[in-house]
């Protein structure tokens, strides 16, 4: 009898648990948790395109100024403008790494979710050449970083190697090539995309641009690539017309506005960023009618007129661009003490200098930058690639005609001006200044370079004005001198690697420093920085 009784709770409680077990998983799901088979990756791509673009701050404070764009006596910017840490400087100098790796993560994600789904198999191909534009920028900017094991965590990888920047490239043109031709416009569409609203063939142009970028950095170490990589590029089809720049807009009304230009609305960088000398000296010596377009002086007189936030003066000859180097502290280095300073008063005396406004005669990004906060963020223009297929023509390589590109690329460069909604230039100065500036063969390559220099300023992808300036050596800049500077007698040339990495993944970094010639400096050379 007892042992009746205990088969019979023990018979009980095996058909309780099977019972239970039987709706286990559906029991204990949240119904309201999204998993993988419920998300939509397209999602993926739209959150790592808005991340990616609108993560100006870091090339607002350093690249910017490295490359003499902008200038700037406000302390804050003297991480960039003068080469000395301030502010939060040394924490800011990882943000490169952080906000591209945060995007690169995205797509990873992305990309396992569509892993081996034929329904998918062009926004896998674009989720490949969006991760190389992402991981072309983080090398470009530090030298070797992780690119075969980068975005493995799940798989137990979490401290990655150190892949050379010469392979990364070698990787990263040969992963271009392979899924920009596998992109079929009879195939999916993308759903979330705000690059091109899921047009293929633009993605197409896209990643034979970006191929052609990528070949033109290796000019100086690689030229035999270069060239193979260039001539593919041209015979695949990059892009055709400024309707193909690869821009996301922003959207300031919803916390998603542009960063840089969020950031020159603080009222200390709104009164004291300032456009360079070089870059307005140089656009006046051109007679160039972007001028009016991005730059203006405040009106009226006194700091408080160069805190308001309204609309200024930009009557071209008026303009003036500030010179890098220089602080408002009263001393040797004070703005006052610049060569020129204050020079000859603007024609109109309601925007001459007085003491209470010491930048006030220089020239600012217009109503901090073209007006509206809202407006795109560009990651790579139909004038760039025009720019670098002129320059591989003059090379000698087979890429069309080196005039007819650069012709091109003026007029596209003052066209897309026009794409941000509340400025541009009129067509009829567009259709002038190509006219009065043919490129000239003896002097292609510094026409073709300044031109990249002016185009990039102008657009504020600071990132590619930097890195094109290493790579050709144009524009010529003149370091600044300046006291307690990280970098002395040379402008930065790369950005040190994030102060956490010598210990979350030592080995590694240790590794990657030993290979960089000075150390993890301002002043060490990635690979292709010769």
């Amino acid at each position: 009898m007892k042992k009746q009784l205990i088969y019979s709770c023990l018979l009980i409680g095996a058909t309780f648990i099977a019972g239970c077990t039987k709706n286990f998983d559906q029991i204990n799901t949240d119904p309201t948790k999204i998993d993988a088979g419920l998300l939509n990756p397209n999602f993926l791509m739209a959150q790592a395109q808005i991340k990616f673009s609108n993560t100006g701050y870091d090339q607002l404070l350093y690249q910017s100024m490295w490359s003499q764009s902008l200038a700037s006596t406000y302390d804050y910017y003297g991480n960039g403008d003068k080469y000395i840490y301030a502010g939060s400087g040394r924490d800011y100098y990882s943000r490169t790494w952080n906000t591209s790796y945060g995007s690169s993560t995205l797509v990873d994600e992305m990309k396992d979710l569509v892993k081996g789904n034929a329904a998918y198999t062009n926004l896998d191909n674009c989720g490949t050449i969006f991760r190389m534009m992402i991981l072309q920028r983080i090398t470009d900017a530090y030298g070797d970083i992780p690119f075969s094991q980068e975005g493995q965590a799940k798989s137990g990888i979490t401290t990655p190697v150190f892949d050379t920047q010469q392979s990364i490239y070698t990787s990263m043109l040969s992963q271009l090539e392979t899924a920009t031709a596998a992109l079929n416009v009879s195939k999916d569409k993308l759903t979330s995309d705000l690059f091109y609203s899921g047009d293929i063939s633009k993605w197409k142009k896209l990643g034979y641009s970006l191929m052609l970028r990528a070949a033109m950095r290796l000019t100086k170490v690689d030229p035999a690539t270069a060239q193979k990589y260039a001539e593919k590029a041209y015979a695949g089809g990059a892009m055709a017309s400024i309707d193909d720049n690869a821009k996301v807009k922003a959207d300031n009304a919803n916390g998603n506005g542009n960063s840089d230009a969020a950031a020159l609305l603080v009222t200390d960088d709104f009164r004291e960023v300032r456009w360079s000398k070089t870059l307005i000296d140089y656009m006046k010596l051109t007679a160039d009618p972007r001028i009016s377009a991005i730059a203006e002086i405040s009106t009226g007189t006194g700091k408080k007129a160069n805190e308001n936030q309204v609309v200024g003066i930009n009557t071209a000859s008026l303009q003036a661009g500030m010179p890098n180097g220089y602080d408002q502290k009263g001393g040797a280095f004070d703005i006052s003490k610049a060569p020129g300073y204050p020079g000859t008063s603007p024609a109109d005396p309601s925007v001459a200098n007085d003491a209470a406004a010491p930048d006030g005669k220089y020239s600012r990004p217009q109503f901090a930058v073209y007006d509206d906060r809202s407006r795109y963020n560009f990651l790579m223009t139909y004038g760039e690639s025009e720019l670098l297929f002129a320059e591989a023509a003059t090379r000698g390589w087979s890429t069309g005609s080196a005039a007819t590109h650069y012709a091109n690329a003026l007029t596209a460069d003052l066209q897309t001006l026009g794409q941000f909604g509340t400025t541009s230039v009129p067509a009829a100065s567009i259709t002038a200044y190509v006219a009065a500036h043919p490129l000239v063969a003896g002097t292609a390559l510094q026409q073709i370079n300044m031109e990249y220099f002016v185009e990039t300023s102008a657009t504020f992808n600071f990132n590619e004005t930097w890195a094109n300036w290493r790579r050709s050596g144009i524009p010529v800049l003149t370091p600044v001198t300046y006291p307690n500077q990280f970098a002395v007698s040379t402008i930065p040339r790369r950005i040190p690697y994030p102060l956490g990495l010598p210990s979350t993944n030592a080995t590694n970094y240790a590794a990657a420093v030993a290979r960089l010639t000075g150390g993890d400096t301002f002043t060490a050379r990635v690979w292709w920085d010769k």
